[in-house]
C-alpha cells in the first residue's frame, strides 16, 4: 500500500511539473494586436543578473520563430531583467523579451527556441535546451486594424533609390538633424557618463514637450525623459522627419554613450576618459559581452515615441576612432553580440536603418561581413548603409557596389563649406549603383565641411547655400533626403548642441521642399538628374522625359530649356517660402523661361 501511495505521489507530482512548465512558459503578451504595430512576448525564464554566470547575453538564446502562410520570421529576444527596467533600473530577473512587427492580419503561429551553451548566441550550434519556455507553441490573432505611422508600414529597401513603406506603398523623402551625434548622453538615461561635461540636458527644449509622450516616460516615477521627448516634438512640429545618434562613442569624440556595462564605476571612468590621449578606455574599462539593461529600455522609450511621430531613426553602430575596437574590426564575439542586442531590442521600429559606421575605414571585407550580419539577422530588413570619409568614397563605396556586398545605400559626408560638391556626389553614386545592377538609397547626411556646416540663423539667417547646394541640390540628383551636420566651431556645434532651434529658420526650408515632393504624384523611381537639358551649367534638372520635369534655376537666370509640345503645364515654385506662382514668358527667346526674381527658382513641368 506504502509503494502504491509512493507511485501516485509521484504521477501527481509529475502531471502538477508539466502544468506548470506549461504556464510559466507561456508569454505574457502587450501591446495592439495589428498589423506594424510591435507587439511583446515577455517569458518568464531563469534569473539572471547583467553580471552574473551564465552571461545571459551570450550563454543563453531566445529565437522566437512567427509563421503564416510562406511567411517566417525568426526574431531574437534578449534579456529583460525584471520586464520593466525603464522604469526600475532593475539590473536582475527573470524576464525574457521579444519584439514582433507582424506584417499583416491573420493568424500568426509561433515556436520557441530558448538554448543555453557558452557563447551560444554568437553561435549555429543547436546547444542544449535552457528549458522553461523551450519549445513552447501559441498562436497570434492579428486583426486589420492600422493607425497614425503604423498605417505606412516598414520602411523597406525595394532595389529602387527610394526606400518604401511596406504598407502604404509610398516613397520616403527625409529631411531631419545629424547632430548631436552624441544626443544619446543624455541626464535622464541610466549610467551614463559625463566626460568632457558633454552630457546633455536638453533643458532647451522643456517648453516643447507634448502630452503625447506621457506614455513614452521613464523612471520610478515616470518622470524622466521630459525634455529630449520635448526636442523630438520640436522636430516633428517644424516638419522635420529623421534623427540620427550615435549607440557606440567609447574612445571616440564623445566617449558617454554605449550601451555596455562598465568595469569601474562612472566617475572612475570619467576620470580617465577626460586625458585627451586616453585611446584605451574600451580594452580597460568596458565589459565587452555584457549590456546595461534599463539603459537600453530607456532609449527604447525615446525611439518608441520617435516611431509615434513619424520619425526615421539614423542607427549610426559606431565612428571612426572606434571602428577597429572589436575584435579588432573583424565580425567577431563581441561585434555580433552588440549586434544582435541593438536587433533584438530596436530592429522592431518602423524607420530605421543600420549605419555600420561614421566616416569608416575598416576593410571591404570587414564591412561585407558586417553588412551580411545584419542582413541574415535582421527579421524585419532595415536598410543599411555606410558613411566613410569625402576624400575616401571611391576607395570605400566602389568594391561594395553591386552584388559585391548586402549594403543598400550610402550615408554621404561632403567637405565643402558652401555645399557645392553634394549634388555631383549624389548623381555620381545614384548613377555607379545603378549601372552596377542594385540601385543604392543615397542619402547626404554631412553636407559641408567639419568646420562651419550648417550655420545657426543667428549666423546665417537666409541659408542659401545650404538650401541650393544641400538640400535642392540631394533631392534633384536622386538622394532620398538630408541630415544636418553642426560644424564644430560654432555654437551648438556637433558635441554640444542641445536646442534644435538654434537652426530655426532653416527647417522651414526643408519643410518646404519635403512638402512639395510630397503632394505631387511624382514618379520618383523613374527620373533621373537631366543637368545637360538646359544649357546653364548651374542648373538642376530632375525628369522623367515626356512626363514630367524640375528644373532648378540655382541662381535665378532664365532657364533656356525647349518647352515640350501640347499638353504640358508649368508653374513656378519658391523653396525659401512655399508659394506657387504662374509662368509669365517675357524673355526674347522662346526656349528661355525668365524666374520671377533673381534668386534661385523651381520650374514644375508636367502632364496634368
Amino acid at each position: 500500500m506504502q509503494r502504491f501511495k509512493s507511485h501516485v505521489l509521484t504521477v501527481i507530482f509529475f502531471v502538477f511539473s508539466v502544468l506548470a512548465s506549461t504556464i510559466t512558459a507561456s508569454p505574457q503578451v502587450s501591446g495592439t494586436l495589428a498589423p506594424w504595430q510591435a507587439i511583446t512576448l515577455l517569458f518568464d525564464g531563469p534569473k539572471c543578473g547583467e553580471t552574473s554566470s551564465p552571461n545571459p547575453f551570450s550563454d543563453y538564446r531566445l529565437t522566437v520563430s512567427f509563421i503564416k502562410d510562406t511567411v517566417q520570421l525568426v526574431v531574437p529576444g534578449h534579456f529583460a531583467a525584471d520586464g520593466n527596467a525603464a522604469f526600475t533600473s532593475a539590473t536582475k530577473g527573470n524576464k525574457w523579451r521579444v519584439y514582433f512587427l507582424p506584417p499583416s492580419a491573420g493568424k500568426w503561429n509561433y515556436s520557441v527556441s530558448f538554448r543555453k551553451g557558452k557563447d551560444i548566441a554568437v553561435k549555429d550550434e543547436t546547444g542544449e535546451s535552457a528549458e522553461y519556455m523551450d519549445g513552447f507553441s501559441g498562436t497570434l490573432k492579428i486583426k486589420s486594424t492600422r493607425k497614425g505611422a503604423n498605417a505606412l508600414g516598414k520602411l523597406r529597401y525595394v532595389g529602387t533609390h527610394y526606400l518604401q513603406f511596406a504598407e502604404s506603398k509610398t516613397y520616403f523623402l527625409k529631411a531631419g538633424v545629424d547632430a548631436p551625434e552624441n544626443l544619446l548622453a543624455y541626464d535622464d538615461f541610466d549610467a551614463t557618463p559625463n566626460v568632457g561635461n558633454r552630457r546633455k540636458s536638453w533643458t532647451p527644449h522643456k517648453q516643447d514637450y507634448n502630452a503625447d509622450a506621457d506614455a513614452y516616460l521613464w523612471g520610478a516615477d515616470r518622470s524622466k525623459g521630459k525634455n529630449l521627448l520635448g526636442a523630438i516634438h520640436y522636430l516633428s512640429v517644424k516638419g522635420l522627419n529623421a534623427f540620427s545618434f550615435l549607440t557606440f562613442n567609447v574612445d571616440g569624440d564623445d566617449r558617454n554613450v554605449f550601451p555596455h556595462l562598465l568595469k569601474v564605476d562612472e566617475a572612475s571612468y570619467e576620470k580617465e576618459a577626460n586625458i585627451k590621449d586616453t585611446n584605451h578606455l574600451w580594452e580597460i574599462y568596458v565589459e565587452h559581452d555584457r549590456f546595461d539593461v534599463s539603459k537600453m529600455d530607456q532609449w527604447e522609450q525615446l525611439f518608441s515615441y520617435g516611431d509615434s511621430k513619424g520619425m526615421f531613426l539614423h542607427f549610426k553602430t559606431q565612428e571612426t576612432e572606434n571602428n577597429h575596437k572589436m575584435d579588432g574590426g573583424e565580425l567577431g564575439r563581441e561585434r555580433k553580440l552588440y549586434y544582435r542586442e541593438l536587433i533584438s531590442r530596436y530592429g522592431h521600429h518602423l524607420a530605421i536603418n543600420w549605419n555600420l559606421g561614421e566616416e569608416n575605414t575598416q576593410s571591404t571585407g570587414q564591412v561585407q561581413q558586417m553588412a551580411s550580419y545584419f542582413h541574415t539577422n535582421d527579421p524585419y530588413q532595415s536598410p543599411i548603409v555606410l558613411h566613410t570619409y569625402p576624400n575616401q568614397h571611391e576607395k570605400v563605396y566602389r568594391p561594395l557596389l553591386g552584388q559585391q556586398s548586402d549594403l543598400q545605400g550610402i550615408s554621404i559626408q561632403t567637405k565643402n563649406s558652401d555645399f557645392s560638391l553634394v549634388h555631383g556626389a549624389v548623381h555620381k553614386w545614384v548613377k555607379a549603383s545603378k549601372n552596377a545592377g542594385k540601385p543604392w538609397v543615397v542619402a547626404v547626411d554631412e553636407p559641408g565641411d567639419a568646420s562651419h556646416a550648417l550655420l545657426p540663423d543667428s549666423e546665417d539667417s537666409l541659408h542659401n547655400n545650404a538650401r541650393i547646394n544641400g538640400l535642392w541640390g540631394t533631392l534633384l540628383a536622386g538622394g532620398y533626403g538630408t541630415e544636418w551636420y553642426f560644424g564644430y566651431k560654432h555654437a551648438h556645434s556637433d558635441l554640444s548642441c542641445e536646442d534644435w532651434r538654434s537652426r530655426d529658420l532653416f527647417w522651414n526650408q526643408c519643410k518646404v521642399a519635403l512638402e512639395f515632393f510630397n503632394n505631387h504624384p511624382l514618379p520618383l523611381t523613374e527620373m533621373q538628374s537631366m543637368d545637360t537639358l538646359t544649357s546653364n551649367p548651374n542648373d538642376f534638372v530632375y525628369a522623367k522625359p515626356g512626363e514630367v520635369y524640375l528644373i532648378y534655376s540655382t541662381d535665378g537666370a532664365p532657364i533656356d530649356f525647349e518647352i515640350p509640345a501640347k499638353g504640358f503645364e508649368m508653374t513656378w515654385f519658391n523653396p525659401r517660402s512655399g508659394e506657387y506662382l504662374p509662368v509669365k514668358n517675357t524673355a526674347t527667346s522662346s526656349k528661355e523661361i525668365v524666374c520671377p526674381t533673381q534668386q534661385d527658382w523651381l520650374l514644375y513641368l508636367y502632364r496634368p
